[in-house]
């Protein structure tokens, strides 16, 4: 339990009683009441959308969005990304502390011999439209696991977990990028163990079985950082999702699979790929200051996409070392002209100087950044909310570990209900 505050909130209900509700501190944040003594007295408490409630409690990622802050088990995500890789940051997520040495060989290791899939798999495929959206085959054949590996599905099992764990990190990317294969009707591609994680990645993405396939080390890199700045952000959307469906018991594979489809919506995983369908919607640089004008008309519902966070009132602290990858990746690849990129590239300098979004703190977010990346590097548009899901998948798994690592009760949210009375049925 988190430590308990010599501060009391005092609930006065007129003509009724008066409630007192203990106070927890946590480590950095906000603290927080406690509200369960409110059901014994007949009451609940009214939130739309979790905004003030704290449904669980968590070690692994604070997130202050006032001052632009993004920690992970207390590391700054600037650090990691400057000095850490994916897969390490996948092991400081899961087990709390950096690995030494041996510790990451050993995991990176064990993740490289988990990156094949069963092979009937690859038969599973078929059974989806050769249209189906990429994100559509992920959810199915995610969930789809749990009929190929029966030996670690125990939950309260911790040796169980930290199979599925491995095996979900470790084949993510491998039926993310089946998914992309199936859509354009090209072979699937076998994982390389000799390549790392973003590596391999981009490999089974754009290699072929007709010619050698080289992997730009600066797109790799790229690569590992969009996994690494989307692996985990506290209790969003699709994380909570995962550790509502957890706390039923639900096998891991099932939990992972609510997580991806909660990610797809529009307003969850899909920013990105809504940013390019914005940059398409504007077509042409001179069409950029109507639109921006349009943006700032508060009866226009028109929204520049990829600006300004729920969560962060100042910039998005992932969004900074995007920019730097993009602007790497962009200089690597010698795109100085593409017109979306071009649409894109202005869009920042107005987000950056023009005094309406400066005041507003409309700065550019991760998913402006990314979007820019992903197309960039020849990524489809349709594969962008796939790519945040692969480098989700560990934050989802870490939370849903933590969640059976400690005692927990199964979700049941409350509600306001504003229906019918009771009414007989008519004769």
């Amino acid at each position: 339990m988190p430590a308990k505050s010599d501060k009391k909130a005092v609930l006065t209900i007129e003509d009724g009683p008066t409630i007192e509700l203990p106070i927890y501190e946590g480590t950095l944040g906000q603290d927080v009441i406690d509200v369960g003594q409110l059901t014994s007295n007949n009451f609940f408490t009214f939130d739309p959308g979790f905004v003030s409630t704290a449904a669980c409690e968590s070690s692994i990622t604070f997130i202050d969005g006032d001052k632009g802050v993004l920690l992970h088990r207390g590391y700054p995500i600037e650090q990691l990304a400057e000095h850490s890789t994916y897969l390490e940051t996948c092991y400081l997520l899961i087990y709390g502390e950096l690995p030494s040495k041996a510790q990451k060989e050993k995991f990176e290791s064990t993740v490289y011999r988990h990156t094949m899939v069963h092979e009937q798999l690859r038969t599973f495929f078929q059974g989806f439209r050769r249209d189906a959206h990429p994100m559509a085959i992920l959810c199915g054949v995610v969930g789809a696991l749990s009929a190929f590996y029966h030996d670690s599905l125990e939950v309260s099992d911790e040796e169980h977990r930290e199979i599925a764990a491995f095996r979900l990190i470790a084949k993510m990317p491998t039926l993310a990028a089946m998914s992309y294969k199936f859509s354009i009707g090209q072979p699937f591609m076998y994982p390389r163990n000799d390549l790392n994680y973003a590596e391999n990645f981009l490999y089974m993405m754009f290699g072929n079985p007709c010619e050698k396939y080289e992997v730009n080390p600066v797109i790799a890199k790229a690569m590992d950082r969009i996994f690494m700045l989307h692996a985990d952000h506290e209790q969003n959307a699709s994380t909570s999702a995962v550790r509502l469906t957890g706390s039923s018991g639900a096998n891991p594979f099932a939990c992972i699979a609510a997580g991806i489809a909660a990610l797809w919506g529009p307003s969850h995983g899909g920013a990105n790929e809504a940013v390019l369908g914005m940059l398409e919607e504007i077509g042409d640089e001179s069409h950029i200051d109507s639109f921006v004008a349009r943006a700032k008309d508060k009866n226009d519902p028109f929204r520049l996409m990829g600006f300004g966070h729920r969560v962060y009132k100042n910039f998005d602290p992932r969004a900074k070392v995007m920019k730097e990858t993009a602007d790497e990746v962009l200089a690597e690849l010698g795109i100085t002209n593409d017109p979306l990129l071009n649409i894109a590239k202005r869009l920042e300098t107005i987000a950056l100087e023009d005094p309406y979004f400066v005041e507003k703190k409309l700065y550019p977010n991760v998913d402006f950044y990314s979007g820019i990346i992903l197309k960039a590097i020849g990524i489809p548009t349709s594969m962008f909310t796939v790519m945040f899901a692969v480098g989700r998948t560990v934050g989802w798994i870490a939370h849903w570990n933590e969640m059976h690592s400690a005692s927990f009760k199964i979700g049941r949210p409350r509600q306001l209900y504003t229906g019918h009375t009771a009414r007989d049925y008519p004769e």
